[in-house]
């Protein structure tokens, strides 16, 4: 025993109920540096001091284990960084041995689009053992924070799944090939698709998971080799109406502010996002903000956690956000409280918006969107009255057939009231992917070359053929839902990098249906996606990990990714099998180096050229016009790109689809805070799955108790497209009427149930509104 008359027996409180971190009491001193990264940085408030005395610890409530439902935390791993002897450690990096031993890389994290740097910790077998943040002064983070998905999702690298070597479907099964006999397949195809049908019965879809080198060499090898516009990307589907609405508003479509101005703004209108769980190192800024005196206006229909911290929560009913905010628009002009001066010397077409907002008085705003009068006058004073508001939105407002409409109408909310141009304010995209702003930087996209300069555009064109020495095509291409719906029939063949459109893209029934119409199919990729399994080729790609490059970050920030461990058996980077294969069609697209591709970027996109790999390390935002500017942390300063900003009168059409007798609800579909996207690379992650293995729907509680429900029951969820099975999950995070579900689960595809109607400017689908029927099953 020892002095205190104990067992000497080490207390290893292990916490073994959480996958991702345990507590070996035994070790720890008691210092409170944990504690004080959760409280202070952090915001989770998640862990404190128990018990008194001898028996005091650090513990999450009521003692249970972090991941209990009484927890509130969030795995982000920040107290385990900081721990100083070992008495917290990552579950998942027990085996890997001690730091000391590892060798580091610092790259770029390859989720969101927050751009958070990362430090790989990796094994003399090269294996990814361990991730930490990296503290990069010239960086959208330097405190080094991290968020789950960062932090312990990263064993999709080595996963045994891996693509190793090319596939081409013989007999009708994908078999093993030579990269040689599959390059020379694919050149062929391409080129008898032109020759049979012209370059326009070619699609090509690139992705926002690549590199900006990368998305540039695709784009110009659709344009150069193949001659077509026929060029997209997954931003279609999440930011197109962004891209849209802010670039008729204030001559550019992206964020306007940084993410270091969240803390010093007076009042945050956060609508259609949720950040704690889709962006969370934003999410825990936010809430630092709010400790420290920020307001908060949220608008989400939905009682997301950043609800809970709200002034006001404004909880619309889905697809009523223009109805919303000219409501928001009406009172404020009501009152006085719009910036007249600024209105005066730095916009236009104002008149046209007041007299359409006169019609949108607090009491009629109310009828269509279910808030009250008094809320909806009460955050418009909130957001009016404030020196420096800033505005967030992400898909809850561009995933809808008037998705550019909403971004219009947020653009007007803060011209109105002078809330552009300075710190602290702004109007701020939040977009989804580490890379989805290069993709669209790159030209990526049907309609612009790179850095948004206009494909129809003579002397642009001009630019381009000559500098490619291939004539460019004029017309603008196809988007991707339009491309899946012309499959067959003016597209034969299609070359898809990166994108998993069986999980990703609207109606799920009509995509496969899309797919299996081609004459031919390309996908390179990590893995045998759901998209993967329809194709006569498939290319193995590299993964972030193993190749070198930059990424743009939802703030314009272009930072470097480094390389930290070679492709697994033959795959290759997405350069190197996009160089080979143009020089098989007989084109010269450039070197396969990240470096050179940016110096030809930097010379034909004017945004961007003053990003050369020289400065990198400056963390430089664009536009960077030359070598001598420093980048450009916040646009529209002085005067908008266009030159004065422009109001657009927005009028509220109600959703698509409604529901009915036969389908009851609403559906809302969207992201959570452990898996991404399709879930090829979280899923593969074997913390975050145990912590989140199966798919579910958020049911109202009386909706639930009305239809038979409780938590974890298998339900059944049908559209007007389609049907899958789930489980439930009972509360009061949806309203009566309103379901929610994720779309990561290929088991329980929630896009077999989206509909595909669009925004008729920026072709997005309205994603976020589709009624549905739920029934339970027995067993």
């Amino acid at each position: 025993e020892s002095s205190f008359g104990q067992n000497t027996e080490p207390r290893r409180e292990q916490l073994d109920e959480n996958a991702f971190i345990e507590y070996i009491r035994d070790k720890c001193i008691l210092c409170g540096l944990c504690i004080r990264i959760d409280h202070e940085i952090q915001n989770s408030y998640a862990i404190d001091f128990a018990e008194r005395g001898f028996e005091t610890t650090v513990a999450a409530p009521f003692g249970l284990d972090f991941g209990s439902e009484q927890s509130d935390c969030v795995f982000c791993g920040q107290c385990v960084d900081i721990c100083p002897t070992g008495a917290l450690r990552y579950r998942p990096a027990i085996r890997g041995g001690r730091d000391y031993m590892l060798r580091p890389v610092t790259t770029i994290c390859p989720y969101c689009g927050v751009g958070c740097q990362l430090t790989l910790k990796i094994t003399d077998n090269n294996q990814i053992i361990r991730v930490s943040g990296a503290h990069v002064p010239a960086s959208p983070n330097p405190a080094g924070q991290m968020c789950v998905k960062g932090r312990f999702g990263h064993e999709f690298v080595s996963d045994q799944d891996r693509l190793t070597s090319p596939l081409i479907r013989k007999d009708g099964v994908l078999q093993k090939a030579s990269w040689e006999e599959a390059l020379d397949l694919v050149a062929h195809k391409l080129t008898e698709t032109i020759e049979n049908y012209g370059p326009d019965a070619v699609a090509g879809l690139s992705s926002a998971k690549c590199t900006n080198e990368e998305n540039f060499l695709m784009q110009k090898f659709m344009r150069a080799v193949i001659g077509t516009n026929n060029i997209d990307h997954c931003a279609r589907l999440c930011h197109a109406s962004t891209v849209a609405g802010l670039g008729s508003a204030f001559g550019s479509g992206a964020m306007t502010n940084s993410i270091d101005e969240i803390e010093e703004s007076d009042v945050l209108f956060v609508i259609g996002s949720n950040p704690t769980e889709n962006h969370p190192v934003i999410g825990s800024m936010m809430k630092r903000a709010i400790h420290q005196g920020t307001k908060l206006i949220v608008a989400d229909p939905r009682n997301i956690e950043l609800a809970y911290f709200a002034d006001v929560h404004l909880q619309q009913r889905p697809g009523t956000d223009v109805a919303l905010i000219n409501g928001l628009l009406h009172t404020i002009i009501r009152e006085h409280l719009h910036d007249e001066a600024f209105i005066k010397e730095r916009t236009d077409n104002f008149e046209a918006v007041k007299e359409i907002v006169s019609e949108y008085t607090p009491e009629k705003v109310a009828e269509i969107t279910g808030i009250s009068p008094e809320q909806i006058e009460e955050a418009a004073r909130l957001y009016g009255s404030a020196s420096r508001a800033a505005i967030y939105f992400a898909m809850g407002i561009t995933q809808h057939h008037t998705g550019t409409d909403n971004v219009l109408a947020l653009a007007n909310l803060a011209m109105l009231t002078g809330n552009i141009g300075r710190r602290g304010t702004g109007v701020n995209p939040l977009r989804g992917q580490n890379n989805v702003q290069g993709a669209c930087d790159m030209g990526a996209l049907p309609n612009v070359f790179p850095g948004y300069q206009s494909v129809t555009d003579e002397a642009l064109r001009e630019k381009f053929s000559k500098a490619w020495g291939r004539q460019v095509p004029a017309e603008p291409g196809l988007t991707v839902v339009e491309i899946l719906k012309a499959a067959g029939k003016e597209i034969r063949t299609l070359y898809v990098i990166g994108e998993n459109l069986v999980l990703s893209d609207p109606d799920q029934n009509a995509v496969v249906k899309s797919l299996d119409s081609l004459d031919f199919l390309i996908v390179q990729d990590l893995f045998l996606t759901e998209t993967a399994e329809f194709a006569d080729v498939v290319l193995p790609a590299a993964s972030f990990a193993e190749k070198g490059g930059t990424f743009t970050n939802t703030e314009r920030r272009i930072q470097r990714l480094h390389p930290a461990l070679p492709s697994p058996g033959e795959a290759r980077t997405d350069s190197e099998i996009l160089v080979e294969l143009s020089e098989r069609m007989g084109f010269n697209l450039g070197s396969a180096n990240p470096e050179i591709i940016l110096q030809e970027v930097a010379a034909l996109t004017p945004i961007y050229g003053g990003i050369t790999p020289e400065r990198l390390h400056l963390g430089l935002q664009w536009p960077c016009t030359d070598a001598d500017h420093l980048g450009t942390p916040r646009l529209h300063t002085e005067t908008f790109t266009r030159g004065k900003g422009r109001f657009h009168p927005t009028v509220y059409l109600p959703p698509a689809e409604q529901r009915d007798d036969e389908f009851p609800f609403i559906l809302m579909t969207g992201r959570m805070l452990y898996h991404y996207h399709t879930g090829t690379m979280t899923r593969r992650s074997s913390s975050i799955n145990e912590h989140e293995p199966k798919s579910y729907i958020e049911i109202n509680e009386d909706d639930a108790r009305f239809l038979g429900i409780t938590t974890d029951d298998r339900v059944k969820v049908r559209s007007r497209r389609g049907e899958i099975t789930t489980w439930a999950r009972v509360g009061e995070t949806v309203s009566p009427g309103q379901v929610f579900m994720p779309f990561h689960y290929s088991e329980s595809p929630a896009n077999r149930l989206t509909g595909t109607t669009l925004d008729p400017v920026a072709k997005i689908p309205e994603l976020k509104v589709s009624a549905v029927a739920i029934e339970p099953l027995q067993g």
